[in-house]
């Protein structure tokens, strides 16, 4: 592959050593590796070069947190709470039905669609859940679906009981961690569980998360989303990589995520859709908490696709600065997927970059909802112009 300079970037935010920023810069991409990065008078010959312009330059988005493998459409029940009905995770159920009668094309092409958006809106790397097939022949399919997009994949099984299992909870477990497990794994990195009020509790949860590890994936916890419970505590024990909402914390909770490796990736987009409370991304990077932002687009409660939009959210709501959302939406995205070879800007690194129409990224906050994202690059080659 031939050598490209990037040139003319007025501010590269490189995520190396925290925040660190370069005024002036340029870099070289060469075989889908960030090769140099330096002043930008003193960048090295390359076989092709692009200007900038001035522009500012960032890692590209690692969303770190998505369900974008499903079919239908909750719109109405969105406009339910927004009226004042409350929202409880049973309405993952009604997606589940049109899921499964989908067929494997339709479930791609959608999920495609949907991470073709978030390409345009500066995402290079998505994590992808199953979690809404719910039998071990449709959370395969939803598996075969995600693993076709991203090879950060993870099984989902443990979403919520499906409705045939409703009376038989333990059952459904032993079906997770057994058959949908084996079928599911070939697929997979990582494996989840829903451990809230609704869903499945910590004795259940601590089974399907054993089983995943014996099985070989990472663990991933949804964890203290609608009310206090012990997802965030059951992640801490295990060593989960991330444990996902965080909305509800006591001290404990975030006593026990600072003094470990799991990161509290945090989903405003869900709070905003569902008027519930934000966490409080203040009080958890100052106790020394890993962050981590995402999307979670899904169908039910979150369905964007914008980690600029989320990025906003977190700014104006979690009370982050713009560069900790940012950081968060990158390299914390990066860590919760325990990668070191993204969402930074280093030499080595994956040349997934994106150039903004704006000379900070302090704008993803400042101007929200606006299209900020001038160019992409995902494995050094361009994907928006």
């Amino acid at each position: 592959m031939a050598s490209t300079a990037l040139t003319g970037i007025g501010l590269l935010v490189t995520h190396d050593a925290e925040y660190a920023e370069l005024h002036d810069a340029a870099l070289v991409i060469d075989d889908g590796l960030i090769a140099w990065v330096g002043p930008a008078a003193q960048v090295p010959d390359a076989d092709a070069a692009s200007d900038l312009d001035g522009r500012c330059v960032i890692p590209g988005f690692v969303d770190s947190h998505t369900h974008l493998v499903f079919a239908g459409d909750r719109s109405a029940e969105f406009e339910a709470r927004m009226a004042g009905q409350p929202y409880t995770a049973g309405g993952i159920r009604s997606t589940v039905v049109a899921t499964r009668a989908a067929s494997d094309q339709q479930l791609t092409a959608h999920a495609g669609a949907l991470l073709a958006e978030m390409l345009a809106a500066g995402t290079t790397t998505t994590e992808i859940k199953t979690g809404y097939g719910l039998s071990t022949v449709d959370e395969q399919r939803s598996a075969q679906a995600a693993h076709r997009l991203s090879d950060e994949v993870t099984f989902l099984g443990a979403h919520v009981v499906p409705a045939e299992y409703a009376e038989r909870p333990d059952e459904y477990v032993d079906l997770v961690t057994g058959p949908m497990l084996a079928a599911c794994a070939p697929y997979c990195r990582w494996i989840d569980v829903f451990c809230d009020a609704g869903a499945f509790d910590a004795d259940q949860a601590r089974t399907v998360l054993q089983a995943g590890r014996a099985a070989g994936l990472g663990l991933r916890v949804h964890a203290n989303q609608l009310g206090p419970g012990p997802g965030v505590q059951l992640a801490v024990e295990l060593d989960a990589a991330s444990a996902d909402h965080c909305t509800h914390l006591s001290d404990a909770d975030v006593e026990a995520l600072a003094g470990s490796r799991t990161v509290a990736t945090l989903l405003p987009a869900a709070d905003f859709s569902t008027r519930s409370p934000y966490p409080d991304a203040r009080r958890l990077l100052d106790a020394g908490v890993s962050v981590a932002l995402a999307t979670d687009c899904n169908p039910g409660t979150a369905y964007t696709s914008s980690m600029p939009f989320c990025i906003a959210l977190a700014v104006r709501e979690m009370r982050m600065t713009p560069a900790e959302a940012v950081w968060a939406g990158t390299a914390g995205g990066a860590r919760a997927l325990r990668r070191d070879d993204i969402g930074v800007i280093k030499v080595g690194a994956r040349a997934d970059l994106v150039a903004l129409d704006a000379p900070t990224p302090v704008h993803l906050a400042y101007r929200p909802g606006v299209p900020l994202i001038a160019a992409t690059w995902k494995e050094g080659q361009p994907l928006t112009v």
